[in-house]
């Protein structure tokens, strides 16, 4: 029989073995103990990030200045000629009129009542100067030197913000700002116009400036032609929102790629700024006759990392989008009692879920169909690397119902697509049944 005094012996060398071996577990595990996250951390690093992301998508330019006042010398137009400038000008009137937004919330309270007791010239391009000089107006960006406007550039949020316009009662167009709705007011066509040279867009698709100026105004409002600096067709699309694409696999009418690659798209070759992007699709002389001339498939190869000015800011910006919730429609907006019959129809014999599966109302997964399988011509599809279109998200439809539905909005309203598909597909649906299937779209997000 073991005496106690050895079992304690043992014991205590059995505990000291014990403690340098947990000792030397602990310390191989240390490196990845401190790097793990605490709930904490990764809250704070997602604050940080939207907040980073929201200022990306708020007000940066990417350096773009350099192409919409440099190049087009759009800010000249702006300030018209009694400001430095060349011509009569844009007053807020004009502005307002195309579609552009002011940020209520960055005027001064004093200015404020200045422009609600009607003693602020609106019809006055000084105005607009003032207001650029308060970062008021949405997704455009003044620099001034002297008080004179030398240069502007453009933001995210010129196409894909608005504001609620609860400035001034029946007066549209100044408020909070609502991030990520598709700007349908915007007529991006014209504003390009507006500016006095346009020659560096006339030498990359080879027509003349009566021919490019035609095809800018020939959009309208809430219309761009993202293709038109890759194949030099003239077809544009809606804008689209920017909100309620977590989990989305698949950006824009037609596919092309994730939102960020959309981003880095969109930043480097319509907004012009500076910065690196890599899509050898666009090198297809075929399909891409003027991406692939211009070697926009490699965009600065040999630009340094401390002079790219988009990159480094992508990964925030996407987290910021991914953050944005489709907006609840208002209530009283649509027919609640019918909107549930329609949830039914939805998933039922309307087989809408089949494509918009609930609740990312797309595919999770490759979200793709050709025109074919959705009835349409391929006009637009062709213009993508895929050659078809995206199965679009559709909570929040409500927000962006002005200018149609379909990416060319050739459908003016739900009851239209509704009936498309009745006819495609041989539904057999009810004129009741279409009915609540419209209040149904009306109501998404449905988050009861």
């Amino acid at each position: 029989m073991r005496s106690p005094v050895r079992s304690l012996v043992i014991a205590g060398i059995g505990i000291a073995s014990l403690a340098l071996l947990t000792a030397a577990v602990v310390e191989r595990a240390t490196p990845k103990q401190a790097a793990q996250l605490s709930d904490d951390d990764v809250l704070e690093h997602a604050r940080e990030s939207i907040e980073e992301g929201r200022n990306t998508f708020r007000f940066d330019t990417f350096g773009d200045e350099a192409f919409w006042g440099g190049t087009l010398r759009l800010n000249e137009a702006i300030a018209g000629e009694a400001n430095g400038g060349v011509g009569p000008g844009l007053s807020p009137t004009q502005a307002l009129q195309l579609g552009l937004k002011v940020d209520g919330d960055a005027i001064p309270d004093s200015l404020k009542n200045d422009i609600r007791r009607g003693v602020v010239d609106l019809d006055d391009p000084a105005t607009t100067l003032a207001l650029l000089k308060l970062n008021a107006v949405v997704g455009v960006t003044g620099f001034f030197e002297n008080g004179r406007l030398t240069s502007v550039g453009i933001q995210c949020a010129l196409c894909h913000s608005t504001v609620d316009d609860s400035f001034i009662p029946g007066m549209a167009g100044i408020g909070r700002r609502l991030d990520g709705w598709a700007n349908r007011d915007l007529d991006v066509g014209q504003i390009i116009n507006f500016a006095p040279d346009l020659s560096v867009l006339n030498q990359l698709l080879g027509t003349s400036d009566e021919q490019t100026r035609e095809v800018l105004t020939s959009w309208g409002p809430g219309k761009f032609d993202a293709e038109l600096v890759l194949d030099g067709q003239n077809s544009p699309t809606l804008i689209p929102p920017a909100f309620g694409l977590a989990g989305v696999n698949l950006a824009t009418w037609t596919g092309w790629g994730s939102v960020t690659h959309w981003n880095g798209f969109v930043a480097n070759l319509e907004m012009h700024g500076v910065g690196r992007f890599w899509d050898p699709r666009l090198n297809d002389a075929t399909q891409f006759p003027v991406a692939a001339a211009n070697g926009f498939g490699n965009l600065n190869p040999d630009l340094s990392p401390e002079d790219d000015r988009i990159t480094p800011k992508l990964a925030n910006l996407h987290f910021y989008q991914l953050a944005l919730k489709a907006p609840a429609p208002p209530a009283g907006s649509f027919d609640a009692e019918a909107a549930e019959r329609g949830d039914a129809l939805f998933s039922g014999k309307a087989q809408c879920n089949s494509c918009h599966v609930e609740p990312l109302f797309t595919e999770p997964g490759w979200n793709l169909h050709t025109a074919g399988e959705v009835g349409i011509d391929d006009t637009q599809a062709n213009r993508s690397p895929d050659r078809r279109y995206r199965t679009t998200p559709l909570a929040g439809l409500w927000t962006h119902t002005k200018g149609g539905f379909f990416h060319d909005g050739r459908f003016a309203t739900l009851l239209d697509v509704v009936d498309h598909y009745d006819t495609f597909f041989n539904l057999g649906l009810t004129a009741e049944e279409k009915n609540d299937l419209v209040e149904y779209l009306k109501a998404l997000p449905d988050e009861d």
